[in-house]
């Protein structure tokens, strides 16, 4: 089965699309391509405008490759794929001569198909390598992480991205198990964590797997650095007006997006002063106070649903 026979639900896919408010004659980012949902949507709604979509898996720029060809799909705006990490956007875009655009989206997490091709190697249920890579081109991936990284570092990066409470008997049971002979299934992995976590924490919550593989696919893909590096480069190139539209799945990226949308839309003024100066304006607008969350129907529909937060900027 290839990558592209899996199905995969987009999102808060209308309201991330309503909430950018987009109109023709538009130049739009979609920062995450995935599987082209939300590029879809976008197309759907514009006219004689441009949407240059970024992703690091080769899959992903296939399926937009197809989208490219339906012009049922196309109208009369143009598609422009580029592989690459989202944190390379404004540079990518300098360099095709686009320095200001109206939107930009961001569907943050793996996508379905990731987690659903056992090959890929992010899923602790199934049977794989261990890679978790995005971008299958990079060297870093989980299979070196977990064999060649120091004990210390295992236990930072255990604790900062998935705050796994027995991390250091995790990273002591890898530790073990690692001079012995090297890691390099999924399931033995799991089973590893599994067992290093005592029997009557395992009998509450879901699988211990679950966090640790989080924290190892974060690390891989520099997950946070790059949403930090990319965000601010978004702020610079969303022209006054356009909108940044951001759909988050875990407290860590959740936490980076709103204190970036937040500092940005806050300045420091001295009492007492009656107009704000022009030069100590904020530069963006919260458009959402509170993030929007998915409604009951589509978390009927969507298990992967529950988790997804949608916050909204505009540009001053």
């Amino acid at each position: 089965m290839t990558s592209n026979e899996f199905t995969h639900k987009t999102v808060l896919l209308k309201e991330t699309i309503d909430m950018l408010n987009p109109s023709d004659d538009g130049v739009y980012v979609d920062a995450t391509f995935g599987r082209g949902g939300h590029t879809k949507e976008l197309l759907s709604r514009v006219h004689n405008s441009m949407i240059y979509a970024f992703d690091r898996d080769e899959s992903a720029i296939e399926v937009g490759d197809e989208i490219k060809k339906d012009q049922s799909i196309i109208g009369d705006n143009q598609l422009v794929l580029i592989r690459d990490n989202f944190e390379n956007m404004q540079e990518r875009l300098n360099d095709l001569g686009i320095s200001e655009v109206n939107g930009v989206v961001y569907d943050l997490g793996v996508s379905s198909p990731q987690f659903d091709d056992a090959v890929r190697g992010f899923s602790y249920k199934k049977e794989a390598r261990l890679d978790m890579r995005m971008d299958q081109r990079q060297e870093l991936d989980a299979e070196k992480i977990v064999n060649d990284w120091p004990y210390n570092d295992l236990v930072r990066i255990f604790f900062k991205y998935s705050d796994e409470k027995f991390s250091k008997q995790i990273a002591r049971s890898i530790e073990r198990t690692r001079e012995d002979h090297r890691i390099t299934s999924t399931l033995e992995l799991a089973d590893i964590i599994k067992n290093a976590i005592p029997a009557a924490r395992r009998r509450t919550g879901g699988h211990p797997a679950k966090r640790i593989f989080q924290a190892i696919r974060i690390a891989v893909n520099d997950e946070l650095g790059s949403l930090e590096r990319s965000l601010d480069q978004a702020i610079n190139l969303i022209k006054p007006s356009g909108r940044i539209s951001v759909i988050t799945f875990q407290s860590l990226e959740d936490r980076i997006v709103k204190h970036t949308f937040k500092e940005m839309s806050e300045v420091d003024v001295p009492r007492g002063l009656p107009v704000i100066p022009k030069d100590i304006q904020p530069t963006l607008k919260l458009i959402t106070r509170k993030p929007i969350l998915p409604n009951q129907t589509e978390l009927n529909e969507n298990n992967r649903a529950h988790s997804a937060k949608l916050r909204v900027v505009e540009k001053i």
